[in-house]
């Protein structure tokens, strides 16, 4: 076969013009997308009591110092674990609630939707609901269409620069970054990242919406293997429903099944795609259909339901009759409740360790280049590098000391005392000198385990590291 006869895989993008709804999904849907954009744009400007040397933020991702800061939790860089432990608990929660709801969380927080949510209801503000929508798409280039068109790219600029914006107020002092911003004195970085973000957003919101979806989200290829028989999910009941037909009263309409092929949960789809035709990839379970079909239902006098939630085990037992089984059995199964295990059994352990991690810390470095030094004296001397790191919010005193053999002493670089100050919320590198007399018993001389501790002398906070004195029998 030429060529020239081989048939195209590459099918253009239909778009989807999804009609306007009303309904208790899409109500939710308008609540929790208020909750979560306002959760994003708001909480940098939530103030926070840090001290004199960082900025009164509650939520703060301080790159320059490699922390993060949230209200009272603050993650240094050596605690990494956290940020590792709430993806894992994230990823839990993911297989949890697919394993349950299916792709509850693709139809309702996912920042996709959400945006797209946003993005859509403009389009729909600016050039009307579906029908204007489509014959506005349909029509050659005019004043009127061009108009429209650009009013409704600002306002999707617009609310790109908001996201990004928000963004980059994570990292710095919101006010301060505000102001500078507006007079231009921001650093480039700043305007070089707002500038992605909201081309970003208008793009995947805006242009791409389903197709980020479908195409560019790994999540549903990865849904089947969280999903079985008792997982809810939205469907059509079409032993109910079919045959499906339009004309009520023709002859034979009493042969006829509950749904009369008006298209509205087509019509509603976001992603375009028609839910009586079964599961499908692309079917974010939103729930708008369900509102769309329960309308309709409603005003013909039929029950509502046709399409709705439900598991594959219920549409057996429907078909033969039976009641659907309780929801409660399907949530709690082996599998959600190990994921619930599981996803409890890190947040338990990261609550603990947060909890019962200490304000101080230290790590020992030894100096190997040499690895010991022989004073004029006779006196044998190893150094360390400690880093002492203090997480108060105010400057604090720690007193260094070593143990092991009593004939080991301790000298601190730069200082004639066994204290030194670190500024708050800092890590303070100090040199520490430690030494074996030359009468020394013959065992330190060889290799001695000893012990650096570090003392908080405001609280009597302790912690302490193990290291090695290396002698001249090393």
């Amino acid at each position: 076969m030429s060529s020239s006869e081989t048939p195209s895989l590459y099918a253009a993008r239909e778009p989807v013009f999804p009609r306007r709804v009303s309904g208790k999904f899409r109500t939710g849907k308008w609540v929790i997308m208020l909750i979560t954009l306002g959760i994003y744009y708001l909480s940098p400007w939530i103030r926070w009591d840090r001290g004199p040397n960082l900025p009164d933020q509650a939520i703060l991702v301080d790159l320059a110092n490699r922390r993060f800061f949230f209200f009272w939790i603050e993650i240094w860089p050596h605690e990494f674990y956290f940020i590792a432990g709430l993806l894992i608990m994230a990823g839990l929660g993911l297989f949890l609630f697919t394993s349950a709801m299916g792709r509850v969380w693709c139809g309702y927080t996912c920042p996709q939707t959400v945006w797209t949510d946003l993005f859509i209801l403009t389009e729909r503000w600016v050039e009307g609901d579906r029908n204007a929508r489509v014959k506005l798409w349909k029509q050659k280039w005019s004043f009127r269409k061009a108009r429209l068109r650009v009013t409704k790219w600002i306002i999707w600029a617009l609310i790109g620069l908001a996201t990004g914006g928000a963004w980059v107020f994570y990292f710095t002092d919101a006010p301060t970054l505000a102001v500078n911003l507006v007079t231009g004195q921001a650093h480039p970085i700043a305007y070089t990242t707002m500038a992605v973000l909201a081309l970003t957003t208008v793009l995947f919101g805006g242009f791409a919406r389903e197709q980020v979806c479908i195409y560019m989200c790994p999540w549903p290829r990865i849904q089947a293997a969280m999903m079985d028989e008792d997982t809810i999910t939205i469907g059509y009941r079409d032993w109910r429903g079919e045959p499906r037909g339009k004309h009520r009263k023709a002859e034979g309409a009493e042969l006829l099944g509950d749904c009369i092929d008006c298209n509205a949960c087509v019509n509603v789809c976001p992603m375009g795609i028609d839910i009586r035709d079964g599961q499908q990839l692309a079917c974010i379970t939103c729930g708008l259909c369900i509102d769309a079909c329960d309308d309709v239902m409603a005003k013909i006098g039929k029950p509502r339901g046709l399409v709705d939630y439900l598991a594959l085990t219920d549409e057996a037992r429907e078909r033969q009759g039976q009641p659907a089984k309780p929801v409660w059995q399907h949530v709690f199964r082996p599998r959600t409740i190990l994921y619930t295990a599981l996803w409890s059994l890190v947040g338990v352990a990261l609550l603990v360790a947060l909890f019962i991690r200490s304000e101080i810390d230290l790590t020992v470095a030894p100096i190997r280049n040499p690895v010991y030094v022989t004073l004029s004296d006779g006196t044998i001397r190893n150094t360390y590098d400690l880093r002492l790191r203090n997480k108060h919010g105010e400057d604090r005193p720690f007193r260094i000391s070593v143990k092991g053999d009593p004939a080991l002493r301790i000298q601190l670089e730069g200082t004639p005392y066994e204290s030194v100050n670190v500024p708050a919320d800092e890590t303070k590198l100090q040199r520490v000198y430690v030494m074996a007399p030359r009468n020394s018993d013959p065992a330190i001389l060889d290799r001695t385990d000893i012990r650096f501790w570090v003392e908080d002398l405001a609280n009597g906070d302790r912690v302490y590291k193990d290291s090695v004195f290396n002698g001249t029998g090393q």
